[in-house]
């Protein structure tokens, strides 16, 4: 090799990436265990996902609650034994509550999962949910939510979601004091029977493995539960019209804007093309929103579009915060670059830097076995094909000009957009 030389630069889109495959266990009651074997670190993960999220409660925050009680006392363990167990061992133990599934996820030293397990064990089958910490917790959440009830952009994320889906759907509820004051600590027992001891769950593990995982996994938890819960049925009730201007604080500098339109959900066909066009207009740091908004009008510090994810439903956002007297200024700009998009195929140059963009962030998510296992998670939760992350690659290579300009016309559309700015 002569160093005089620089090696020649290669574009991201002629990179072959495939995802590494799982191993599929499956334990005595019937549990689905999705395994990683990768990375160089004697570390690994562990993650139970149940169908517990607010989809499954009857009234607001239950789930969230009860989830985030998990490891707050067990029959024979507080709080601070819980905690202090965990890390000694140097370990991570984390839950977190979603739309439909609810979470409890380890990281630690493989060397230490024998000694974890069982407390883990312990938390899933015997949590008692103490009435001093759920007074504590309510305390904490409403204290948290006088805080953030005063910053516009808070406001605007549960506000967009009630428009889009109204106030009693899973995806557009909100906190407030009276539903923190009306959790009891029964509810949360009726709620944690229901969806975690007597539900169903699906495991999660990556990173270096025990020779005897399977044997480790059937012993602590072969014998628990495997019943699917019943799912409630929720009908989206969107709002009438489309454009709300709200006053949070009457002495703000700032609005917090969003905007949003319905937009199919993963297993649509547009769905993965669709994601090419929303990097082109604000899905990272070179999109034509930054470059308007942020570069030329100096509007804002920073603008992004995404696709806000559900199983079940899915929404096409731009979020962002600017001078309130820039507010108006700063929509009018965002379908200006809707418009152009509709009406003018994007050069191949840039299309290629998207591309690249694009397929170097899917190589960065395969850095390491806990990044692939989210991939395969996603994949799976949300019941989609085996091949989807070797397709949403194909996708993003071969896609034209010609079909990101049909997209736009397709969806891009300003009649069908929520505008929403609090300030």
């Amino acid at each position: 090799m002569d160093r005089r030389i620089a090696p020649p630069i290669t574009d991201a889109v002629h990179f072959d990436l495939h995802l590494k495959p799982y191993t599929k266990l499956t334990l005595k009651n019937g549990i689905n265990v999705y395994a990683v074997e990768a990375g160089p670190e004697e570390v690994m993960s562990v993650e139970w996902v149940f169908y517990a999220g607010n989809w499954y409660e009857d009234r607001n925050l239950v789930a969230a609650s009860t989830n985030l009680l998990l490891k707050n006392g067990t029959s024979s363990k507080t709080a601070f034994q819980i905690n202090e167990h965990f890390e000694y061992y140097g370990s991570y133990l984390n839950r977190s509550c979603h739309s439909e599934t609810a979470t409890m996820t380890l990281h630690c030293l493989t060397k230490h999962i024998n000694e974890l397990l069982p407390v883990v064990r312990e938390l899933l089958t015997d949590s008692v949910f103490p009435e001093e910490e759920l007074a504590i917790a309510r305390q904490n959440m409403k204290q948290r939510l006088k805080v953030n009830l005063k910053k516009s952009d808070f406001v605007a994320g549960r506000l967009i979601d009630v428009y889009l889906y109204g106030e009693n759907h899973p995806y557009g509820r909100y906190s407030s004091d009276d539903a923190i004051d009306a959790l009891t600590r029964d509810e949360l027992l009726q709620f944690y029977k229901k969806c975690y001891l007597e539900g169903q769950f699906v495991m999660f593990v990556a990173g270096r493995l025990p020779a005897n995982l399977e044997r480790i996994l059937n012993d602590q938890f072969g014998d628990l539960s495997n019943k699917s819960v019943t799912e409630n049925q929720f009908a989206i009730t969107p709002a009438m019209e489309n454009k709300f201007r709200i006053t949070n604080d009457p002495d703000g500098v700032q609005g917090s804007i969003r905007m949003a339109m319905p937009f199919v959900n993963r297993h649509h066909p547009d769905y993965l093309p669709a994601q090419v066009l929303n990097t082109l207009l604000g899905g990272f740091f070179g999109s034509r929103l930054m470059a308007n908004i942020r570069e030329d009008k100096g509007f804002t510090y920073g603008i992004h579009s995404y696709f806000q994810n559900h199983m079940h439903n899915v929404a096409w956002m731009i979020s962002t915060e600017a001078g309130k007297d820039v507010c108006e200024a700063t929509i009018a700009e965002v379908y200006k670059e809707m418009n152009l998009l509709r009406e003018e195929p994007v050069d191949e140059e840039e299309l290629l830097l998207v591309k690249n963009y694009l397929i170097g962030t899917a190589l960065g998510d395969l850095d390491g076995p806990f990044h692939i296992i989210a991939r395969w998670k996603s994949i799976i939760l949300n019941k989609l094909e085996e091949n989807y992350f070797d397709r949403s690659v194909d996708i993003i290579k071969k896609i034209s000009p010609g079909q990101i300009q049909e997209l736009a016309v397709k969806y891009l559309n300003p009649e069908n957009c929520y505008e929403l700015i609090v300030v």
